[in-house]
Parts: C-alpha cells; sequence; structure tokens
C-alpha cells in the first residue's frame, strides 16, 4: 500500500469553501478507482497555516500510474479551477505504511 499525501496552502478566506469543494466533488470521484483503498480529507486548525491534506490510499504504483500519470510520484493532480483558492500550487509525497494500528 502506498499512501499519498496531497498538500496545499489555502487562502485564508476561502479554506472553508475550498474544503466543501474537495468534499463534495473531488473525494467522491477517488471511490471507485481501480487500486483505491480510501483518504481522508484534513483541515488546519483556525489558528495556524491554513493548509488542506488529502491523504489517500493507494494498492500500487500501477493504481497510482493509473490515476494521477506517468508523473505521479512528483507532479500532484489538481485543477485549474482550484487555483482562485491556493495560495502556493499544491505538492505531493508518498509513503509506506509501517504500523497501522
Amino acid at each position: 500500500m502506498i499512501v499519498r499525501i496531497w498538500e496545499a496552502q489555502v487562502a485564508p478566506k476561502m479554506v472553508a469553501e475550498f474544503c466543501a469543494v474537495l468534499e463534495s466533488q473531488v473525494m467522491p470521484q477517488l471511490v471507485g478507482l481501480e487500486g483505491y483503498l480510501g483518504g481522508e480529507l484534513l483541515r488546519s486548525l483556525p489558528d495556524s497555516t491554513h493548509r488542506v491534506l488529502v491523504i489517500t490510499r493507494w494498492r500500487d504504483e500501477e493504481a497510482l500510474r493509473g490515476y494521477a500519470g506517468p508523473m505521479w510520484a512528483v507532479r500532484p493532480v489538481w485543477s485549474e479551477s482550484e487555483l482562485g483558492y491556493l495560495e502556493h500550487p499544491p505538492e505531493v509525497a508518498h509513503f509506506s505504511v509501517l504500523v497501522n494500528q
């Protein structure tokens, strides 16, 4: 299993709206994709840095390649419509699960 963490800095006044878009439009699109094992949408606490994380779990590299393309390891997936919400382009990182409790 590969855990993919997509992270974005969101304009402070747009965090709630952006999270609503991710929750209602983006996250549901992942369900049913080949190799998608689940995920979470996280928002930093209101007093902090206006970060949003989308944490997804994938069966293997083949599944991630099918979702994110051949540059899956370095290129985040995002749409042009999200640009208005973001302070910087999103970043992506991948991890192996060592302990799952």
